[in-house]
């Protein structure tokens, strides 16, 4: 099964239809380019992305 990315937040959601971060149900497959953020805090690129907390997210998100 593929994984999701949010469209609100683009967080990837690897298992169910909710998105953990924004709690949306609003998913899809079509996503390109994969950031991993360990540190939100001190990030600079996720600070230009507005990520607040780490994990996996999708740098373009379609839909």
């Amino acid at each position: 099964m593929a994984d999701k990315a949010c469209k609100n937040c683009k967080r990837i959601v690897e298992e169910g239809n909710t998105c953990p971060i924004c709690k949306s149900n609003d998913l899809t497959t079509s996503w390109k380019g994969l950031v991993i953020v360990y540190d939100s805090e001190t990030s600079k690129l996720a600070q230009e992305m507005e990520i607040g907390s780490p994990g996996k997210y999708a740098v373009r998100v379609k839909g």
